[in-house]
């Protein structure tokens, strides 16, 4: 993701420091207003404008976990990343919005073959997740810079049966918190990397999933047949007396 000892690289963490809380406020083009909010309603999500300090890219949670596990396990990591009512909120360069939806067409629509052709998926052929990318003129809510307190045992007593809510603060919490005044953000291209090996995966591990179904219809245990299957339609002589 950066270099040993790079000061602008961002580490994992889940709460937000006074440098990160200047990073995300940059965004707003009154940010002494967004920092005079935070310290009125510390535990409260926030809105922040898009396309300045950041994009940012929302995905269902489930494929959201699997894009921010790619980056950190075999690619450069991420840039800070969030979770708001069960979407993942990856934080992105400035102007990544634009591009990764027409490349993510141009990637799932076209496969370069190994002699250079070009093979074209079957039409109707539904591979991109419904993501969201927000840029320029969008705003998202962000967590609060601090993850929200438990209830104790006397505040369960108080309220019994109360849950929170879809968009209370326990519904959105930072994955990789903003630790720096200028993380690393990944760009358009280092997702659609991230996108495509997780579609492989998920491509490889549904293969490996009918193989084992029709395996067990063959009632052969997916074990390699030796023999050609027998043509029904194939004349049987009895060559027991050949000579």
């Amino acid at each position: 993701m950066s270099e040993p000892g790079d000061p602008t690289a961002c580490t994992p963490v889940t709460r937000v420091t006074p440098a990160g809380a200047d990073w995300l406020a940059s965004a707003s083009r009154f940010p002494r207003s967004v920092h005079a909010l935070w310290a009125l309603r510390p535990g409260a999500p926030s809105v922040l404008p898009c396309g300045t300090a950041f994009d940012v890219v929302s995905s269902p949670l489930l494929y959201g976990r699997r894009l921010l596990e790619r980056l950190w396990a075999t690619g450069p990591g991420s840039g800070p990343a969030a979770v708001h009512r069960s979407r993942v909120l990856l934080f992105a360069a400035p102007g990544s919005a634009d591009r990764l939806l027409a490349l993510l067409r141009w990637e799932e629509w076209r496969e370069t073959g190994g002699t250079g052709g070009a093979t074209f998926a079957e039409p109707g052929e539904e591979t991109i997740p419904p993501l969201l990318c927000h840029g320029p003129g969008d705003t998202v809510t962000v967590p609060p810079l601090a993850p929200a307190p438990r209830l104790g045992p006397a505040a369960a007593d108080a309220a019994p049966g109360a849950r929170p809510g879809p968009g209370s603060a326990s519904d959105s919490r930072w994955l990789v918190a903003p630790g720096v005044r200028r993380p690393w953000l990944p760009g358009a291209e280092m997702l659609l990397w991230a996108h495509v090996r997780v579609q492989r995966d998920a491509r490889a591990a549904r293969s490996g999933r009918e193989a084992e179904r029709d395996a067990g219809r063959n009632g052969d245990g997916g074990g390699k047949r030796i023999f050609a299957p027998q043509d029904r339609d194939a004349k049987v002589y009895d060559v027991s007396r050949r000579r």
